[in-house]
């Protein structure tokens, strides 16, 4: 069925819901328009240079055994990267690695020999690996909701190897340092990790939005174009251009364009990421580092030169990233983290290159589901939402709510309306 004017989608954001509810449209023959506040595509998938060295925006990861990932994305094409299946932890003036001997053999002995946790907690391990491995992912979604640590507790797992692993690993992922993510996030994301691997996109995390707009060939952009306000039938843009819409697709925070939303505002977590420049690496594989010690700002570091890059500088690139909130200067922040690299993971003579905070990293929402109906997109006659708020805060979560955005509006236009 061809688009047509009358039947124009408006997609109101760039990022990755609305990338996926513009390439479901245009499948179907239509031509959506999309308007984004900034200058680019991605949302929260950020890259830029800098003193030609490849900074994300965030250490950001793409789980490989994302189901819609692997719909949507061309992994061949993205030239991924592939982080080790383990960490590297610094503990009392101690390193221990820790990971997953079954998909990498030089895990073995120091996963076994660990202090990081004992006999018991590894065996757990192992059982709760079968367990998610024979739960599908719609049953994960279903399970009793209590906090990560509760579940990690209740579990079985000993205080040492939450405070040493589970801790400092999950709080660089749900970017709070308590575990007090939802468990099925947890049961999720550790599903995902059993099942394939961890992945830096050779030309940064942005390069994922990139190749989903190189994709659309009918969609028009309007960059730089933020929207005041949208109502029933109509898009106010901050310019003063109103723009007559049957049907507008909101792929990012709608609480403050819709005004029955104004009280429903979404509360976010935060974190700050920092680049360094170092002359050697103190972890030489493509490996996380955790910093357990509860005394450190630093929650993980990450070598970008252990893993092609687009760009490489002339030192070695370090990032670092902090979760714990902190009302520090740059300038203070910057003399702490240097001294906690120092004395928690004694790297010395590190070079201060930039600073992100992020203050949106990912959406502090509770309740979490995996899947939605498209009827559950449509808020209104002509509005529908999309956007891992939806879900759950991560990529997959994103795609599936634009992908259920676009199936609603299709099923509006088609075949009459499935609101109610």
């Amino acid at each position: 069925m061809e688009g047509n004017e009358k039947s124009t989608v408006h997609i109101i954001g760039a990022g990755i819901s609305g990338l996926i509810a513009a390439l479901v449209l245009e499948e179907q023959g239509y031509a959506p328009v999309i308007y984004e506040s900034t200058s680019q595509e991605g949302g929260r998938l950020k890259t830029e240079m800098h003193n030609n060295y490849q900074l994300d925006h965030g250490f950001q990861i793409l789980l490989g055994a994302y189901p819609k990932a692997k719909q949507y994305l061309e992994y061949d094409a993205l030239d991924l990267q592939e982080i080790l299946p383990g960490a590297v932890v610094f503990f009392s003036d101690k390193k221990s690695t820790i990971g997953d001997p079954l998909r990498q053999l030089s895990f073995l002995v120091p996963t076994l020999t660990s202090s990081l946790a004992n006999l018991r907690d590894k065996a757990k391990m192992i059982q709760l690996y079968m367990k998610l491995k024979n739960t599908s992912l719609n049953a994960i979604f279903e399970e009793k909701e209590q906090t990560s640590l509760e579940f990690l507790k209740d579990f079985g797992f000993s205080e040492r190897v939450i405070h040493r692993f589970f801790r400092p690993f999950f709080s660089g992922i749900f970017l709070e340092p308590n575990l007090a993510t939802s468990s099925r996030m947890f049961q999720f994301v550790f599903k995902l990790f059993g099942e394939g691997s961890a992945y830096i996109p050779k030309r940064g995390i942005s390069a994922i939005p990139k190749q989903l707009k190189a994709k659309l060939k009918k969609t028009k952009f309007h960059f730089n174009t933020p929207v005041e306000r949208v109502e029933e039938g109509t898009i106010f843009l901050e310019n003063g251009t109103v723009i007559p819409s049957e049907n507008t697709i909101i792929a990012t925070t709608a609480s403050n364009l819709v005004t029955n939303l104004k009280n429903q505002e979404i509360p976010w977590k935060s974190c700050i990421n920092l680049y360094f420049e170092v002359d050697k690496r103190k972890i030489q594989k493509a490996i996380i580092g955790l910093v357990a010690d509860t005394e450190s700002l630093i929650n993980n570091i990450f070598y970008h030169t252990s893993v092609k890059t687009e760009a490489q500088g002339a030192r070695e690139l370090l990032s670092v990233t902090v979760v714990k909130p902190t009302n520090l200067t740059e300038k203070q922040l910057v003399e702490r983290i240097l001294a906690d690299l120092e004395k928690y993971c004694k790297i010395t003579g590190a070079t201060f290159l930039k600073q992100f905070t992020i203050k949106k990293a990912l959406p502090d929402i509770s309740q979490l589901q995996y899947e939605m109906s498209p009827t559950e997109t449509q808020l209104t006659n002509g509005i529908f939402l999309a956007g891992d708020q939806l879900l759950n805060p991560s990529l997959n979560a994103a795609m599936i709510a634009g992908e259920r955005a676009a199936m609603a509006v299709l099923k509006k236009i088609q075949g009459g309306t499935i609101l109610g």
